[in-house]
Parts: structure tokens; C-alpha cells; sequence
């Protein structure tokens, strides 16, 4: 059965190694590779389009000196990036950006070269049920915060999706849910002055993601913009015109991947380009290109069956074109000098794939680094956890088994008779052993004996605490916090609750004092803010 690429990667296993050096470990490794990024240059042009983009943002000292630095030689780049989620989208979206801005405080310290963490936004991408929502605790577990969907703007990127009214009661949902937390004023009023009916999603999403890391310098790159899109131009054409060798290339790829036991996060089509047109104009819908058979200058627009040919696209603009995700990182490894990307576990299940396609277009492949991951435990989970006996890890347990775990604590009268009347049987058939002709029957007995026991016991046991209501609902209470679901936290909840009840300032430096303790920590840690 074939693995995620993440799991092994993480945990240092050598046959992941040989797909993606896991060299983010290793500060040698990480020095040398951020002083090689050093010697390249931005791409020209590609800082005065992020400050043109910057400038519709909350100024920041903090962002300007980062750009500045960026114009300048000798500088390199820690890069992260995330689709533009409703109020932030999932927790993790936070732990990244501030896996990137600690990474490049590291890199900085450890290689001595200027170092900036910039956030790549994915506006480019058209899935609007990704991003449309947003999650908070509620009384019966999550509740979800979604925008109506607009059937006809449907594979349109997000970049021109603009909030409709339905954002304010969304907005107010969210204040109901809230309540009377702490800090629940401050964060919906952080809330309300970005998301706003008429404002693009992406821009409400950028303005509040600069404004949390005003202080730190993160910078923010929207790819759908023109000038960036003119830089990106001689990359897409070439992933076009050579798209069969790439996607020769990326299909042995996948073979070793499969071979080695990894399952292979992004599947390529024999000949088909990395790359999205966006059919009528760069606002219109974005349909990935398929070469047709026996027609080399011919492609379908998948999902629309209409096609185009070759000179088609070679006259359309350059912000009729946008990035696959496969094809994404080699543009943004061609217009910046990147020292590390700080990834998910589905990104770099799909990193392992590329080295042939940096490879091809003649480019060094960053160290990949992964975000940190946690569950925050806030002081009543906490206090539920120390009364259960149990971790926050603990929890991500199935419920039965959970239940059993805390029984096995409880003092059991009948439970503890039973397994005296049980040792006791099992020392009278220990006699017969000694009897050649019954000794295997014996055997047999008193494994059969001890399993049975063993069996009726923990039923035994569950079925204690499952009349115990009160640790029941203790139970259910945590996994709907810590592991909603079935998923962990950091995926299915938003900042917001967070935030209100904790004090945005003291969750962030929580998350800030973790990740700068351990910034290449690969394990899931509690967060105690």
C-alpha cells in the first residue's frame, strides 16, 4: 500500500531522502544553500511590483525595510504560501506564516546573509469551496462560517472574486459565536475592517495577513498582477512549448516515487502543459490545457470542450496564463533568490515530484522546510486533560479506545475479581503442561482463557465509563476541540476563536516562542498559550 511522501520525509527516513533531500536539518546544509541563493539577483522589475501591490496594504516600517533589502544584493528569501481562506482560513495558515518569518530569522543568524520571509498568496487558484469558509467552536462541535457561491463565476481564480453582502452576516454569525471572549471585540473589528462587501477576496485576505505580521516584515506576493505575470511569461511559454519532455520527465518521477511506496500527490497527463488558460481574458474561467492527439498546435480547454490552437495563446496576454501547482515553485524559484520554502505535508508530498522540472528549467531547488504544526490547548482544555489523565496527543485516539484508556485508571471491583478468578484457572491448567499428551490442549486453554478475559474486561470497562456521562461528555468536548472530526485542529479551525479568547498578542508570541525554540521541528507540539 502505497504512503504519503510527508510521513517518511519527516521522520528522516533514508528512502525519502533520496526524493527530497532533507537537508532543512542539517544548519551546514542550510548555510551553504542560503549563501549559494545570496548570489542571485530579484528578478528585475519584481520589487517595485511588490511595493505597487504594497502600498493598497497597512503601511509597515518593518515590510518597507524587508523590500528595500530585498532590492539590494547579497539578499535571499524565505518563502511560504497559502490559498486566501475566509478570516485567515484554517489555523495553519498562521503557523505558516510564522514558520516562515522564524526560519528566516534562523537562516539570517546561522548564514550571516540578509534573509526576508515573504508570503506567496494563491490567487491564482479557482476552487472557491477550498476557501470559502471558516470555522470556529461551537456548542455541538464546529461551526462553519461559509460565502454563497456564485455559480457563475465558477472557475474564475480567486483573485477577482469580489465579497458580496453576504460577508456582514457571516461577520455577524461570527459575533454570535464569540460572545462575551475576552478580546472577541478587538478581533471582529480587525475583521470588519478588511472583509467588506466590494473588496476582492484575496486583497481582504493580504490586508489582514499584513496587518498580523506588520511587525515582523512578512512580505506578501499576489502573482495576479501584471507586471509579475510579464516576468513569469518566457516560463509559461516554455512549459507549453516542452510540456511532452516535462511531462515525460515527471512521469518516470512518479514512477520511483510508487516504486519506493509513496503514493504521488499530483498526477501529470502524458504531454499536457503545467499550466491554466484563462479563457475571454484573465478574468474569465481558468481550464487546464490538454494537447490533442494527431494535432500538435491543437489543445482542449478542459471543462469547457472548447480548444484552441498554439498561436491562440501566443497572443494571448501573459495574465491570461496561470500556474499549476507543480509549475508554481519553479516560477517562484525563477524570480527569487530562495533560500528555503516552508511547506504543508500535502506540498511536500508534491516537492518530492519536482527535481526533474527544476532540473529542466536549470534551476537549484530550495531546502523545503516544514511549518510547524500544533494543537493549542487552551487553560479549560488543559484543566479536562489533567482531570482525564490523559495528553492532548491522547485524544486523536478513537473514541472507544479512549474510553477504555480511562477506564483502565478507574478502581474495578468486578474487574479485578474476574482477573483473580481468571489467574487462578490459569495456574490450575499450568499442572496439565507438565503432561506430554495434554500439554498443548493446556496450552490452548489458557491462551484462549486469557483472551476471553481480557475481552470481557475492557468491555467491561467501556461499558463503565459509557454510563459515566460525565467523563463521556469530557471525552467529546476534547476531541471536538483538539480533533474535530476525525482532522486535527490546526485544519479545520479558524484564528478567530483563538484570537478572542486568548488575546491575539499573547497567541502569537505563544506561536512565536515555539517555532523560534525548535524552527526545523518536524513533530506536532501542544501550544499552551
Amino acid at each position: 500500500m502505497l504512503a504519503p511522501f510527508f510521513s517518511s520525509y519527516a521522520a528522516g527516513e533514508p528512502r525519502a531522502q533520496t526524493f527530497l533531500p532533507a537537508s532543512f536539518r542539517d544548519p551546514a546544509a542550510r548555510i551553504e544553500r542560503a549563501r549559494r541563493a545570496a548570489g542571485r539577483r530579484v528578478a528585475p522589475g519584481l520589487v517595485a511590483a511588490l511595493r505597487e501591490q504594497d502600498r493598497a496594504r497597512p503601511a509597515s516600517a518593518a515590510r518597507r525595510a524587508n523590500l528595500d533589502a530585498l532590492a539590494e544584493p547579497g539578499c535571499t528569501v524565505v518563502v511560504t504560501g497559502q490559498q486566501a481562506g475566509l478570516f485567515l482560513g484554517p489555523l495553519y495558515t498562521f503557523y505558516k506564516a510564522a514558520s516562515a518569518v522564524a526560519i528566516a530569522r534562523a537562516i539570517e543568524a546561522e548564514a550571516g546573509v540578509r534573509c526576508v520571509p515573504l508570503f506567496w498568496v494563491q490567487s491564482e487558484d479557482h476552487d472557491f469551496a477550498e476557501i470559502h469558509h471558516c470555522h470556529v467552536p461551537g456548542a455541538g462541535g464546529p461551526l462553519a462560517l461559509t460565502l454563497a457561491d456564485d455559480p457563475a463565476s465558477a472557475r474564475v481564480s480567486v483573485e477577482h472574486r469580489l465579497l458580496g453582502d453576504d460577508v456582514l452576516a457571516q461577520l455577524d454569525r461570527l459575533q454570535e459565536a464569540l460572545g462575551e471572549l475576552p478580546n472577541a471585540r478587538d478581533q471582529l473589528a480587525l475583521l470588519r475592517a478588511h472583509y467588506r462587501p466590494g473588496v476582492s477576496i484575496c486583497a481582504a485576505f493580504t490586508g489582514l495577513v499584513s496587518t498580523l505580521f506588520a511587525d515582523e516584515g512578512l512580505l506578501l506576493l499576489d502573482p495576479r498582477d501584471p507586471a509579475i505575470a510579464a516576468l513569469g511569461a518566457p516560463l509559461v511559454r516554455r512549459a507549453i512549448d516542452e510540456a511532452g519532455p516535462i511531462a515525460e520527465a515527471l512521469g518516470a518521477r512518479s514512477r520511483a516515487l510508487e516504486a519506493a511506496g509513496f503514493d504521488v500527490q499530483v498526477h501529470v497527463r502524458p504531454g499536457a502543459p503545467l499550466v491554466f488558460f484563462h479563457d475571454g481574458g484573465p478574468n474569465g474561467p481558468r481550464h487546464r490545457l490538454e494537447p490533442i492527439a494527431g494535432a500538435p498546435d491543437r489543445f482542449t480547454l478542459v471543462g469547457s470542450g472548447r480548444t484552441v490552437t498554439r498561436e491562440e495563446l501566443g497572443r494571448a496576454s501573459p495574465l491570461c496564463f496561470s500556474t499549476s501547482a507543480l509549475l508554481r515553485p519553479i516560477l517562484q524559484d525563477t524570480l527569487l533568490p530562495t533560500a528555503a520554502y516552508v511547506g504543508g505535508p500535502g506540498e511536500i508530498n508534491y516537492f518530492a515530484q519536482l527535481a526533474p522540472l527544476y532540473a529542466h528549467f536549470g534551476l537549484e531547488p530550495p531546502i523545503v522546510a516544514p511549518r510547524a504544526r500544533f494543537r493549542c490547548v487552551d487553560g479549560a482544555t488543559g484543566t479536562l486533560l489533567e482531570r482525564l489523565g490523559i495528553s492532548a496527543a491522547d485524544v486523536e485516539q478513537p473514541r472507544d479506545e479512549l474510553l477504555a484508556r480511562i477506564a483502565r485508571h478507574a478502581p474495578d471491583d468486578a474487574a479485578t475479581e474476574l482477573q483473580a478468578l481468571s489467574d487462578g484457572l490459569q495456574h490450575k491448567l499450568s499442572a496439565f503442561e507438565g503432561e506430554p499428551a495434554l500439554a498443548k490442549a493446556a496450552r490452548r486453554t489458557r491462551a484462549t482463557i486469557s483472551r476471553a478475559v481480557a475481552r470481557l474486561i475492557a468491555r467491561h470497562r467501556r461499558a463503565l465509563v459509557e454510563r459515566d456521562q460525565i467523563a463521556s461528555r469530557r471525552i467529546d468536548r476534547l476531541q471536538a476541540f483538539l480533533f474535530p472530526g476525525g482532522t486535527p485542529q490546526e485544519r479545520v479551525y479558524g484564528l478567530p476563536w483563538f484570537a478572542a479568547r486568548l488575546g491575539l498578542d499573547a497567541f502569537k508570541a505563544a506561536v512565536f516562542a515555539a517555532i523560534t525554540k525548535e524552527p526545523f521541528a518536524t513533530n506536532v507540539r501542544d501550544l499552551r498559550p
